[in-house]
């Protein structure tokens, strides 16, 4: 089931009042219904968070990494609402029990055909103004893998099998292919 926009304006405080189960996100007040994601959906970005964090933790970084459902809030309105699959942060004043107030330093989606929209263009869009200095979208369905350094103003096409150097982590590298999924 695709991403739906509604015709009505809503705030942060719809999203809280969604009944249980029912995810969704707020982007420029409007709302954007989540479906389930799939099982190979599930094996990407569990082997992905794995790495990330583990590199993180061999650095003895600061940075955090957060797996979807994690809430961050965009901007500082409270109409803009969104639970990337993968968050990276590494200015931890933007965390809260609430989630991250801000941008992350490095967000990851896992595209499907119900969100490939959302995440090819509207979340793009967002997530550069916003100030996420690096973000990925992986796209299994086409072995594919787009990274946005947008401190650099720079996209990069990637293969699953290739090495994907991590912009925000210089010397670090991650092969989908190598994480057996």
């Amino acid at each position: 089931m695709p991403a739906l926009a509604q015709d009505n304006f809503y705030t942060i405080d719809d999203i809280y009042a969604l009944p249980d189960g029912e995810r969704a996100e707020l982007i420029d007040g409007q709302i954007y219904y989540m479906a389930p994601p799939t099982r190979k959906h599930q094996d990407i970005v569990g082997e992905l968070f794995g790495t990330i964090r583990e590199y993180i933790k061999s650095k003895n970084s600061s940075c955090r990494c957060y797996v979807a459902p994690f809430a961050v809030f965009l901007t500082k309105n409270d109409t803009n609402y969104v639970e990337p699959d993968i968050s990276v942060i590494c200015d931890t004043s933007k965390l809260n029990d609430k989630g991250c107030v801000g941008a992350p330093d490095w967000i990851i989606e896992i595209a499907s055909p119900s969100n490939r929209p959302m995440d090819y263009y509207t979340k793009l869009f967002k997530y550069r103004t916003a100030g996420v200095r690096e973000y990925w979208i992986v796209d299994h369905e086409r072995n594919l893998v787009i990274v946005y350094d947008f401190q650099n103003n720079s996209a990069t096409n990637f293969t699953f099998s290739d090495d994907i150097p991590v912009n925000i982590y210089p010397g670090f590298c991650i092969n989908l292919s190598a994480l057996n999924i």
